[in-house]
């Protein structure tokens, strides 16, 4: 070292945890820097776990020992593996994907016992997500109380939406209460929208609609890089078609099903969250779309069709939101990857004026619009670890 010169402090090292119901994501962010990463898929199930280091390389995973039954469980060896990776070196905070933060909670916070118990009151709003996200965050808690920890609310980038676009024409009342369009994969979207001025200025500058698709999916209305309309509600449910989720559904036919189908509350709640969308649609051959694109039954076929038809509407719903449209953006594992999808919806939305250049499509972008296009179209990964690592990393910073 250069006399004189004092060293540089290192980075913030950050732990981000993304738990679903069967599935932990995990990351380890130094500023900037992914120095590794872990996941933990078919937990209750076949649990199988597997890791990347800083160049992609892949790494042993974390041992799992005695099946794991929870995402909470996996927790004990993801901090032991953690702690020989790090040899003597402490982790400085962790980061939670949190899907749903109501009202009250906006901006990335710190962990306390008071958010974890006003948190948990949202349950019934995200049952397939909530309860999972809060038990990790618990875990910790137990095994390291000194550990600072942040929650990162998947809901909180569409906090900027004008009323009129969160109202339900419900009693006002109810509004006022919080029975409102809360919208969803804000953190997806956030990603996106600090990531588009690189690729075009322009479009970050101005109208902009973003679909995430994936297992889950929505869409979102973004001026200047701000929310001010999306497909997702009250809950996850609403808006697009997803992999096992019915998206947009006229609300009598929930009264349907429980007057005269005479099904209970709980037996349609699994319906519209684990058996309709794209494994309901076609008639049980799968929800992921991989399969139904290399299936040759007519039943797949139709499932991918209505997907894309509801999410072409979509982007022209949005597009009057703002008032006009200059691009689009597909993300996550559907946007990213499956082409035939995106060309479909970009059909439907020829009459907007976009025009895909059919082999950047196959490439998978990143610009998959033609030079006559009127409209912009990208294809943009995002990543949700990293936008948790630096509001993780900003908030213990502050």
């Amino acid at each position: 070292m250069q006399a004189g010169l004092a060293p540089q402090p290192r980075a913030p090292l950050v732990g981000v945890v993304n738990a679903g119901s069967s599935s932990v994501k995990f990351a380890l962010f130094e500023g900037e820097a992914r120095l590794l990463s872990a996941q933990v898929d078919g937990i209750g199930v076949r649990p199988a776990a597997r890791a990347k280091g800083a160049a992609g390389e892949p790494i042993a995973p974390p041992p799992l020992g005695p099946t794991p039954k929870s995402p909470a469980a996996v927790m004990p060896a993801l901090f032991a593996w953690l702690r020989e990776r790090l040899g003597g070196r402490r982790l400085d905070a962790l980061g939670h994907r949190v899907v749903h933060g109501g009202l009250r909670h906006a901006r990335p916070e710190r962990v306390t016992p008071a958010l974890v118990a006003e948190l948990e009151a949202l349950i019934p709003l995200a049952p397939l997500h909530e309860p999972h996200n809060l038990a990790p965050i618990r875990a910790a808690t137990a095994l390291d109380p000194a550990l600072p920890q942040v929650a990162c609310f998947d809901t909180a980038f569409h906090r900027s939406a004008p009323d009129v676009a969160q109202a339900f024409a419900l009693p006002l009342a109810m509004f006022e209460e919080g029975i409102r369009r809360y919208g969803f994969h804000g953190l997806s979207y956030e990603y996106i929208a600090g990531a588009l001025p690189a690729l075009s200025p322009r479009l970050a500058a101005g109208r902009c609609v973003v679909l995430h698709l994936g297992n889950g999916a929505s869409a979102c209305a973004m001026r200047g890089g701000v929310s001010v309309a999306t497909t997702m509600g009250f809950t996850a449910l609403d808006g697009l078609p997803m992999g096992t989720r019915c998206g947009a559904l006229d609300a009598g036919v929930v009264l349907h099903l429980l007057q005269q189908k005479g099904m209970d509350a709980q037996a349609v709640q699994d319906l519209l969250y684990r058996r309709s969308g794209m494994l309901g649609l076609s008639g049980g051959i799968s929800s992921d779309f991989r399969d139904l694109l290399a299936s040759k039954d007519p039943r797949a076929a139709f499932a991918v069709e209505v997907f894309c038809h509801h999410a072409a509407r979509q982007v022209a719903s949005l597009a009057a939101a703002m008032g006009g449209l200059d691009g689009i953006v597909f993300t996550a594992g559907v946007g990213e990857n499956a082409a035939p999808v995106r060309a479909r919806i970009a059909e439907g939305c020829g009459w907007l004026g976009l025009d895909l250049d059919e082999d950047a499509n196959a490439r998978h972008g990143p610009h998959i619009s033609a030079d006559r296009s009127a409209l912009e179209a990208w294809v943009v990964p995002t990543d949700e670890e990293r936008m948790i690592a630096r509001h993780t990393a900003a908030l213990i910073a502050g």
